[in-house]
């Protein structure tokens, strides 16, 4: 409980919206800490709202007398990534260069299996079914062209802008996405469209290739522009709308949103670019394990984060963080810098579910409303938080925050009548089946990062988060071969943490194409346009962050073998010379064949140096303090069933809201979190260390 004379400022928020609950981390001055879930609302801005809420209640402080006090308040959302995938972005219209109409429909060759991963690929009855963001009859076309060094063979024609903004403002559109080719090389043809569109549609959202797919790739830039134009209107009246709530009660803190990469920025930039922030809510939760892996002095983690409707999957090699530039969502391959992560539709929400005699565990989703069973909400088919409520795992008294009370009752008729009845089993069999089958799915997601991209899952710290994830992650480990996993005290919040404590981040980048062949090597002039394109992203980056000399900056390159379609992210010096190209191009290399197995590499192909691109980081403010931590308190114990449907094993059942350290406990036992339950199964041990951390071996 703290005080209304404690109040002061250097309060911490971070804030997550998922699609079953918005989890919000709060943390004091003095380094006292709470999380809280509400629940998700259709309109997301009431979610978070309510949460802000319940997180001071929780603490004990006046929300009045909190507001004013808070000086960091992070958030990631996703706002944009539903709309995407649900079809609800504005109606948005795109203009490109005459003859490159058809960029979006022909795509990659792959329009019907975009997005689709494993065994959905071989499904023939769900390919293409995702059109493109942008129909054909919403693409107009511009007479000018412009080539790959930036001179100007064709000038832009004016009438024929015109007329295609004319077209897209009698279409209605609320965005227009400008495409031209190579305006990477030379923007002038691009602007003067937009200004163009400024002034005969006033208010409408633009977005132009050459600022937010600075890249070579035409489909990969037109679908990335296309991808932020649509979401544009959207993520501004969404952001203007929550800094509209959060300032009514009194909160002055700018939004600092998340982005894919890793980072936050201010929520202005967010607006202008919302295509960057699509992965917040998994990012964070890779950064927040990152930063425990740099503390607990380990650089090989896997973070999961099992919420309601998704596991998310991070891998971090060598204190880094595995980064892609270019995520596949609603069919559209959009070139964005994010953190490389896995991600399938198996979460507490996840329906299971009986077809052909084969029982099945998601990708579909009860979500928040009407939820699982168990919520009482008018739900009707069971999910794997229904499983964990009939096998004991959860409390039906102690789930979440805010009250919520689970029907265990219920739970137990809907998985006995949906599973049960067509698979020959009572209730708790087939509650421990759907446990079974969640578990390997998501097993199956953690070998795929590890040991099929040439990583041993023995190496690496599992770091569990979610309202799901510590609950699973004891059975996880014996499917993937690793000896045990960490539980921080805000695990049923990481990304939340994640938002709430991760660095600024800007980012730039410049296409800098060259061609090196590999029996003469890179050139002179090779080294001299890279450190070029190099000196103008590091100024970019620096001139967009708050303090230059506290931040670090790091870089990139772009490169792949002549002829390929898909490149790899190799990092890359300041300003580089001929060795040091050399030497960028033998770890391409390396790095290839470690993805893709020793000999498959192919430099008598020669290489392609596309882009660069540089990030600045200023470290977050810290803030004092490492809150008291408290002692194990013991609740009683309850049967949970483990391995034998038949035989549950009784288990003790702990609860603490932050554990202090030197603690130690036997399994089997539960300990429960605020909005999770940690899982120690029978003959694990778990014990406690000086950052609250909960270590669980699982023997």
């Amino acid at each position: 409980m703290v005080t209304e004379t404690t109040i002061e400022p250097g309060w911490a928020i971070g804030s997550d919206v998922g699609g079953t609950f918005t989890d919000l981390w709060l943390r004091s001055p003095s380094g006292d800490t709470w999380v809280c879930k509400s629940p998700t609302t259709d309109d997301v801005v009431t979610g978070v709202v309510n949460a802000v809420r319940l997180a001071a209640e929780t603490a004990g402080v006046d929300l009045r007398r909190l507001a004013p006090a808070v000086t960091r308040f992070g958030h990631g959302t996703t706002v944009g990534l539903n709309a995407l995938l649900t079809g609800r972005a504005a109606r948005t219209g795109l203009i490109t260069t005459r003859g490159f109409g058809d960029v979006l429909e022909i795509g990659r060759l792959r329009r019907g299996t975009a997005g689709l991963q494993g065994l959905y690929l071989g499904d023939y009855h769900l390919r293409g079914r995702t059109p493109p963001l942008v129909p054909r009859t919403l693409v107009a076309e511009v007479h000018e062209r412009v080539d790959s060094d930036g001179l100007v063979r064709t000038p832009l024609d004016g009438g024929s802008v015109r007329e295609a903004v004319l077209k897209l403002k009698d279409a209605g559109v609320e965005a227009v996405a400008i495409c031209l080719l190579w305006a990477t090389e030379n923007p002038a043809h691009e602007r003067e469209v937009a200004a163009v569109v400024r002034t005969m549609m006033p208010g409408v959202f633009v977005s132009l290739s050459h600022e937010i797919a600075p890249s070579v790739g035409e489909y990969a830039r037109a679908s990335t522009t296309v991808a932020n134009a649509a979401l544009g209107p959207i993520q501004g009246h969404y952001l203007a709308r929550l800094e509209q709530e959060l300032a009514a009660l009194g909160m002055t803190a700018p939004i600092m949103m998340t982005t894919s990469a890793g980072g936050v920025v201010p929520a202005r930039t967010v607006t202008e670019r919302p295509v960057s922030n699509l992965l917040s809510g998994p990012a964070s939760c890779v950064v927040a394990g990152q930063k425990l892996g740099s503390l607990l002095g380990t650089t090989h983690v896997l973070t999961m984060d099992v919420g309601g409707t998704s596991f998310d999957v991070g891998v971090i090699v060598d204190g880094v963080a595995l980064m892609t530039d270019e995520v596949t969502f609603g069919g559209a391959d959009m070139r964005v810098p994010s953190i490389d992560i896995a991600s399938i539709g198996a979460g507490g929400g996840s329906i299971a579910a009986v077809e052909g005699g084969v029982l099945s565990v998601g990708p579909r989703s009860a979500g928040a409303h009407p939820g699982p069973v168990c919520y009482g909400k008018g739900g009707t088919e069971p999910t794997t938080t229904d499983a964990d409520l009939v096998l004991g795992v959860l409390d039906p008294e102690q789930f979440g925050s805010g009250g919520i009370v689970l029907d265990r009752q219920a739970a137990a008729a809907a998985i006995e009548e949906k599973v049960g009845r067509p698979l020959g089993l009572d209730a708790i069999e087939a509650a421990r089946a759907i446990r079974v089958v969640f578990d390997n799915v998501m097993a199956d997601l953690l070998r795929a990062v590890t040991i099929e991209r040439g990583h041993d899952p023995r190496e690496f710290t599992l770091v569990a988060g979610g309202g799901a994830g510590p609950s699973h992650a004891w059975a996880l480990c014996r499917e993937a071969g690793l000896d045990g996993f960490i539980v921080p005290p805000a695990a049923t919040a990481q990304s939340a943490f994640g938002a709430g404590t991760s660095d600024l981040k800007t980012t730039a980048s410049r296409t800098c194409y060259r061609r090196v062949l590999p029996e003469v090597g890179p050139a002179e002039e090779d080294a001299a346009v890279i450190a070029a394109a190099l000196e103008r992203t590091r100024a970019a980056v620096l001139a967009e962050i708050p303090d230059p000399a506290r931040s670090t900056v790091t870089h990139v390159a772009s490169i792949r073998y002549f002829g390929q379609a898909h490149h790899l992210d190799v990092a890359i010096g300041d300003a580089p010379d001929e060795d040091a190209v050399a030497d960028l191009l033998q770890r391409f290399e390396k790095e290839y064949e470690q993805l893709w197995g020793k000999g498959s590499g192919f430099r008598e192909a020669g290489f392609e140096i596309l882009a660069v691109r540089s990030v600045a980081a200023l470290p977050a403010t810290e803030i004092g303090g490492t809150g008291t931590g408290e002692r194990f308190t013991r609740l009683g114990t309850r049967p949970v069933v483990f391995d034998d449907a038949g035989r549950p094993d009784e288990t003790d059942v702990y609860s603490v809201r932050w554990p202090a350290p030197g603690q130690r406990i036997i399994g089997p036992a539960l300990v429960q979190l605020p909005g999770c339950v940690v899982v120690v199964p029978p003959e694990g041990v778990a014990t406690t260390d000086s950052l609250g951390l909960i270590h669980v071996k699982v023997n």
